[in-house]
């Protein structure tokens, strides 16, 4: 029986890294979507919740602080630690 232990990390490695990748764009489009419609997003959320649009400007920037802080130590540091252990030939 062949043991297939490599294989499943390069698997693993892959998929952490789309993963990785996937939310970068998620972080990127908020951003954009944030930057494009901040008027409206604040109009919206300002009537709703009370809040004034400093408030949610500091709501959202520490959103996007913690996604990418959860992005980088959920998916790229593991990624990265698998592919420096893997053999070369799997790299």
């Amino acid at each position: 029986m062949t043991d297939n232990t490599p294989y499943f990390f390069d698997t693993l490695a892959k998929v952490l890294l789309r993963c990785w990748i996937f939310g970068f764009a998620l972080l990127f489009f908020a951003f954009v979507v944030m930057f494009a419609a901040n008027r409206f997003i604040d109009d919206i959320h300002g009537r709703m919740f009370g809040l004034s649009p400093h408030e949610l400007d500091v709501i959202f920037y520490c959103w996007f602080g913690a996604l990418k802080l959860l992005v980088l130590t959920l998916f790229f540091i593991p990624w990265l630690a698998i592919r420096w252990v893997l053999p070369d030939r799997l790299k």
